[in-house]
Parts: C-alpha cells; structure tokens; sequence
C-alpha cells in the first residue's frame, strides 16, 4: 500500500511494536496475533508492565514501519536482549539473549494458519487463553509466518542484520558535539507510536506510558493532546515527512463544531470540550514544511493543505472565546453540562499547558468572560506567531485573501498588546492583571514576545539580557518554567522544571531577532542536559530537573521516561548546524566536530558535517556547498534552476550549481555577500 493510498504512515499492517501494553513483543495487523517475550520470575512470567519505572532499561533502534526493533529489559536479577523483525509482511523474526530462562507467550488471535519455529530447548507450559513456553538461558532465534512460507528461524542472524542496517539508513544520525542525539528523539517518536482499533490507524502520543492504565498512566488505552501532539510532529519531521503529516493530523478531526482544538481527548475520558491548550499548531506546521525541502518546489504541500483548514479554524477560535482582561486573550475554559469542573480556574491553568504555574497563582476565573482574570502575554504572543505562520502557510495555498487579513490581524494585535503588556519599570512584557497590573512572575512565556516581533531590536536584547541572567532564566541549566528568583520556585513540575516546548518556542524567539549569542549558549547548555539522561538512564524526558542531583524516574516526581516533545531539545541542537526558516535555510559551523546527516527531504536526503577545516553540506552524497568555520550562509535555497543565499563572516564559500560543473567561489570579509549559482 502507497502513502498515497493510505495517507497515515506508518500504515497499520503486518508486525509492529504497537500494542500500547508491551515494549517486549510485536502484534501483527489486521490479524491480531500477538507475540511477546519476558522473564520466567520466582512467581511465574514477567511478560507484561516492562515500564520506566520497572525493568525497561534501553530501547533501541526502531524501523517506522516495525521492521526492526531492539529493547533490553530486566527482571530481576536477569536481563533479556530483544532484536525483533518485522513489518509490513507476514513473517516475524527474533532473537532472545538472556541471562535467565525466557518466556515466549502467543496470544490474541488464534494461531490457526501460521507456523511457530521454536528454539529447540523451549519447553510449553500453561498460561491462560495462550500458547506459551520457556525457553533456557541464552540465546534463541523464533520465527512466525503463514504455513507454508518459504525460509525458517536459520535466517534469523541475516534477517535481522540486514533490517538493522536498512534501519540505520533510514533515519537521521548525529556525531560528535551532537553525540547520538537523533537516536535519542527517533526512538522517542517510534517506540511510541500504538495502534489505536477505534480509529482504525496507528498513532503517536507523547508517550504510551503516559496514556495506558495497564502502565501506571493516566487513560484507558490512549489519549492525545493538542500542543503535545503539534510538537511530536516537529519532532517527527526529522524521521519522515508522511510520517510527521500522520502525527500532524492526528488530533484535527477531534476539534469542535466552534473549531476548537481540544485540550485533549481519550477513549475512557472522551474531548475536552471547555478548553484548548497553547496555539502552536501553525508554527510547528511551518516549522516541518520549510524543514521538508530546499525550496517550496519540494516541499510538502500536502502536510499545509491538509492542515491548514482545521488550524485557521482554531486561530479565528481564540478571540471569539477568549477574550480576557483590556481586550487581550486570556486563558479560560468554557461552561460543560455535566462537567462540573468546567468553567473552574483550575481548567484555565490547564489549558495554559503551564497546569501549576505560579503564574497564575494569584487569579481568579471570571465566570462572565470564561477566562482567567489575567492577560497572558505568552498566549497573546503565540496567537500573534500563529497568525504569521498561518499567513505563509496561506500563500503556500495561493489563499492570498486569507494571507492578507492575517497579516493585518498580526499586525493590530502585534501593537495592541505590545502597548498593553510592556512594563518599562520590569524592563518586558509582563503579563496583565484587569486592575491594570503588571504581574511579577517571570517565566520563559516572557520570551514568547520574540517570537510575535512585539519589541524591537533594542528592546528585544535587552529582555534576553535580562531574562537570561542564571538568577532568573539563564545559568547551566537554563530555562526553568519559572524563574529561580521567584519566591514560588520550587524545581518542581511547571514551578520550576525545565520543558522542552517552553524552550522550543523561548530559543525560536530568540533565534528570530538574530541573538545569536544567547540561542547558541541556552542550546549547548540544553543539548548537555538532553544527553546525559540519554546517556545515565536512556531518558527523553517530559522535563528535566532544573537542579543536578535529582532523581526523576519515580512517579510523584512526574517526569516521563520516554516523551516525544523532550526530543526538542536535540532538535535545536540540530539548528546550530542546519535550520529551516522563512527566508530560507541557514548553515553554520558549530564551532566543534559535529555531524548531521539523513535528513529526510523532498530534495533527498541531507548531510551537515562540520570538521576542523570546514562546514560541507550534501545532498544524497553530491556536495551543496562548502564554508570555511567562521563563514554561515542564511537564504539558502536550491531549485532546478539555481541556487541563491547570503554568506556572512570571515573566509571563503564554495557553492554548487544545481546542474553541477564548477562551484561558485566567494570570499567573505565581514559585509554580507548574497550569491546565486
């Protein structure tokens, strides 16, 4: 089946990782045969609740599509290495290694029609509704396929070499200062994707322990949120661009008839219908489409027509239900019959995303508007990027109307909330109480602004002067969700911890208003964090803690294992080297040994290295440029016909025409030099 034919990839066939239930174990589609593999403990087999919190160790390489997957566990005193193979087809391969005696558990269909080649020391015993059997300490090769296919487990030690190499291939990799960091944001993404039977398609929650009640998480099976699952498919943009398109659309058909993006919505607890979450649909959506190729001729038009309808339908959604405190937006949740927490402060906090903020500590609800009684000036900040975003999504459609009324909209708003939220005594943005009050409570909501253009040049170094200084917002672990000179910081949650979408959207501001300087030391400082929970626990985490020492792999400490969006922070690290904006991509030596390659584009795939001598970019291997260190090209974009750019800095750029031959030669000395090959 084509993508075409089937517009969610990965498509929900043959056999994959995607029982929300089980890391250990692969389920086959539309069969329903499940096999799964664990532990023989003192009380009987550990097959099941392999979670962060209790036994998974490291997950490890995972195709798209299911056809490879690694994951070691413990149970015990014993571990057990998994290297699973399988697929859009019908044949699954596996090795077990274990240090004690493994579990093998056939269940969930009737195995009639396929043949199971055991090892040959397995041993069945009884388990309820279930083909099972142990198998000795070691290792052991499994296959499964419809009686009669050709091969047998023999072809295990090939099978699952070559699918590995092919794994490897197609996804993005990272070396040196990046370390392996896009291991860390794939294996993220695909080791949570779970098939979902009631809408017939595989999706991919922030994590599946996070939704799942049999992993000590909070819904019945699964769940999806608004920003949550916008930033999962930015994050996803690295690994496929049909791939990113499915997580993109993935919450749209849950929006309301108001076209209200819910909050969240689950198969036990059903959509939020008082409230939404942060608007950043369209910046994630531009984000991705610009990452998606070289120049609009290769991009995915398709990723903005598919969801530019639902996301201009939310936009227009906030000012109508959301208008708080001197005209601005605010946060707020609507009246429910039968929910009788709706229309309450605490669901406005929920739907800042922020859910204990000390932010909000001092609101109230304002039963007359539905919202907090509190201008939010991020909030106010992303609606005004949203409708930026949104404009050029609109003139990738040739909707050059709707383009022109959001621009006018930004614009208005753009002065409007300027005016209203900067406190010259605070030296920022700052949000409004409706007495007229400039609240003090500092979070990184207050870079938003930057990433909306409200301050000018001037004013806009100066907040990132002020907010990054490490008693506020800056420091080794930069980015707390709350100030650490407020008196309400606590390293905890949203009252201190550090995100991943808080940092996204806080170094995408300042990235846009050229401070470069300040983006470059929060990302380095980020990307430290990122790998070494990677490295000390095999964590992507919900947040990351704010102070060394802290242990988050417990429950109350609320910090996921394995979240999609803490992939973010790799991504950013990602930008120092390559990075796709409006006017078009910007290259840049890191300032040490790094490299990116396997970029999925429309172009092909794209490589970044960096070494002692110089930055080379390609494409499928065929060079597109290569700078001295201390030279960075910005507007770099590449058609059939030719190749334009700006390069920046000190040294010599060698550029490639689109038909090869000869590169263009530059040599920069200070002044921009703008270029077309």
């Amino acid at each position: 089946m084509s993508h075409d034919d089937h517009p969610h990839a990965p498509a929900p066939v043959g056999w994959n990782t995607w029982d929300v239930r089980f890391h250990t174990g692969m389920s086959h589609l539309p069969s329903g045969l499940r096999v799964r593999f664990g532990v023989m403990g003192p009380d009987g087999p550990l097959t099941d609740g392999f979670t962060w919190r209790d036994g998974l160790v490291r997950l490890g390489p995972h195709a798209l599509d299911g056809s490879y997957a690694e994951a070691l566990v413990r149970a015990g005193d014993d571990t057990l290495r998994l290297q699973l193979a399988g697929g859009a087809g019908d044949i699954l391969h596996a090795r077990l290694a274990c240090t004690g005696e493994a579990v093998i558990v056939l269940d969930g269909a009737a195995p009639d029609g396929w043949h199971v080649e055991l090892p040959p020391a397995a041993e069945p015993f009884d388990v309820p509704d279930a083909l099972a059997w142990r198998v000795p300490p070691g290792s052991a090769e499994l296959r499964v396929a419809p009686e009669g296919t050709p091969g047998g487990a023999a072809d295990t030690t090939a099978v699952l070499a070559d699918r590995l190499a092919a794994t490897e291939a197609q996804l993005p990799h990272t070396e040196g200062w990046l370390d392996d960091s896009a291991d860390a944001l794939t294996r993220a993404l695909l080791w949570n994707v779970v098939h979902v039977p009631d809408l017939g398609r595989a999706v991919t929650p922030t994590s599946r322990d996070f939704v799942s009640t049999e992993r000590r998480g909070f819904y019945g099976s699964w769940a999806l949120h608004a920003w949550d699952t916008f930033f999962t498919g930015l994050a996803a943009s690295t690994v496929d661009r049909d791939y990113a398109r499915g997580v993109f659309t993935q919450i749209l058909p849950h929006a309301t008839a108001t076209g209200m993006i819910p909050n969240r919505v689950s198969d036990d607890r059903g959509r939020t219908d008082d409230r939404s979450q942060p608007p950043v649909g369209a910046l994630t959506v531009l984000k991705a489409y610009l990452a998606g190729g070289l120049s609009d001729a290769t991009r995915d038009r398709r990723l903005v027509a598919d969801t530019f309808p639902a996301l201009l339908a939310w936009h227009d959604w906030w000012p109508a239900a959301r208008r708080g405190p001197h005209g601005l937006l605010a946060w707020g949740s609507d009246p429910i019959p039968d929910d009788p927490e709706s229309a309450t402060l605490d669901r406005a906090k929920r739907e800042s995303g922020l859910d204990d903020s000390p932010m909000y500590d001092e609101a109230a609800y304002d039963p007359a508007t539905h919202c907090m009684d509190l201008a939010d000036a991020g909030l106010n900040a992303l609606h005004i990027a949203d409708a930026d975003a949104l404009a050029q999504l609109a003139g990738v459609l040739g909707e050059h109307d709707t383009a022109a009324r959001l621009r006018a909209e930004a614009a208005d708003s753009r002065t409007r909330a300027d005016s209203l939220l900067w406190s010259a005594d605070q030296g920022g943005h700052r949000n409004l109480t409706a007495a007229g009050k400039h609240d003090p409570h500092v979070s990184p909501t207050l870079l938003y602004p930057l990433l909306a253009a409200m301050p000018d040049a001037e004013r806009a170094a100066a907040v990132a002067d002020s907010l990054l200084r490490p008693g506020v917002l800056g420091g080794e672990r930069p980015l707390p969700s709350t100030a650490r000179d407020d008196p309400a910081f606590a390293a905890t949650y949203w009252r201190g911890r550090i995100w991943a979408p808080m940092a996204y959207l806080a170094v995408e501001g300042l990235r846009r208003n050229g401070l470069t300087d300040h983006s470059r030391s929060v990302v380095r400082a980020l990307l430290r964090l990122f790998l070494t929970e990677w490295h000390d626990h095999s964590h992507v985490r919900e947040n990351y803690p704010a102070h060394s020492g802290e242990d988050l792999t417990g429950l109350p400490a609320r910090s996921d294992g394995l979240m999609a969006w803490g992939g973010l922070l790799a991504l950013l690290a990602f930008g120092e080297l390559a990075d796709a904006r409006e006017d078009g991509w910007r290259f840049a030596h890191p300032g040490e040994p790094a490299a990116l390659t396997g970029l999925p584009l429309g172009d092909g795939r794209l490589a970044v290295l960096a070494d002692a001598d110089a930055l080379t970019v390609t494409l499928d291997g065929l060079p597109l440029l290569r700078a001295d260190p201390g030279v960075t090209v910005t507007g770099y974009a590449r058609t059939a016909d030719r190749v334009t750019g700006t390069a920046h800095g000190h040294g010599t750029l060698a550029v490639t025409p689109p038909g090869g031959g000869p590169p263009l030669r530059l040599a920069v000395d200070g002044a921009p030099v703008p270029f077309t090959a």
